[in-house]
């Protein structure tokens, strides 16, 4: 369909190497769109790249920690440099690799989870908005949680910084709308990746994870993908400040 048709369109996508993040690239790819890829390991963005590639597409590695305010700003002004202009920007950068009670927190790993989780996208959108707002157009898609939306037990830094992510998301959407900049936000429940494959994999665990999922399963990375080309293209021109919730319907059980 034309309204998800993504060709000419420039997109930066970070957290591609793997995942969602991965999955949102491709599926960018397919639609039409050239991608610039970011994420610290350069070569799983290598990978990643070829599928792009493989699609007709442009594909552009830029390895980069963005939890460092000035990476950021770098690999945002790579990718303008690289593809000419940005049409989409997807903050997809995060994740949390411990859980723990939040009295046995160390203060070292709520910062780590803030910097890797909100600080990130706050930098890219940060380095971004005068390229978007001078064009006068432009989608931004910041990758939150269902761990933002509620409680969020053992993972309550993570939850934290999805929280105010969507909060970024809301307070951008009015600053920006105007402009014709949109900004939208994401919001994957439990999805089976690579960084969760111990709970997928581990079959009672599994079953206690999505016990209260009324799917009773997992997603799957593509199936955060379609969404993410939805937000993307002419389909959701006049949606902006929201926030698209997929996870089986864990947020309303």
């Amino acid at each position: 369909m034309r309204a998800f048709d993504l060709s000419g369109k420039k997109a930066l996508v970070t957290g591609a190497s793997r995942g969602i993040g991965r999955a949102i690239a491709v599926a960018y790819a397919e639609a039409g769109a050239d991608v610039a890829l970011v994420s610290r390991s350069a070569e799983s963005l290598a990978e990643v790249a070829k599928e792009v590639e493989a699609l007709g597409r442009t594909a552009h590695v830029l390895p980069a920690d963005l939890s460092d305010r000035d990476a950021a700003a770098e690999a945002v002004r790579q990718s303008i440099d690289r593809l000419g202009h940005l049409d989409i920007v997807v903050n997809n950068a995060g994740g949390s690799n411990f859980m723990v009670e939040f009295k046995d927190l160390r203060l070292s790993g709520w910062d780590k989870i803030m910097r890797l989780n909100l600080d990130s996208a706050m930098a890219v959108c940060h380095a971004v908005a005068p390229h978007l707002l001078g064009r006068g157009s432009g989608s931004v898609i910041n990758v939150a949680s269902v761990g933002g939306l509620g409680s969020a037990p053992f993972l309550a830094p993570y939850g934290a910084a999805k929280a105010a992510l969507i909060s970024l998301t809301k307070s951008l959407a009015v600053e920006w709308g105007a402009a014709g900049v949109r900004v939208n936000a994401l919001c994957p429940g439990w999805t089976a990746t690579d960084l969760n494959r111990n709970l997928w994999e581990d079959e009672e665990v599994s079953a206690r994870t999505v016990g209260q999922v009324p799917m009773r399963r997992w997603g799957t990375a593509e199936e955060m993908a379609h969404p993410a080309l939805f937000l993307a293209a002419d389909a959701s021109g006049y949606m902006t400040g929201q926030v698209l919730v997929i996870d089986g319907g864990l947020s309303t059980a």
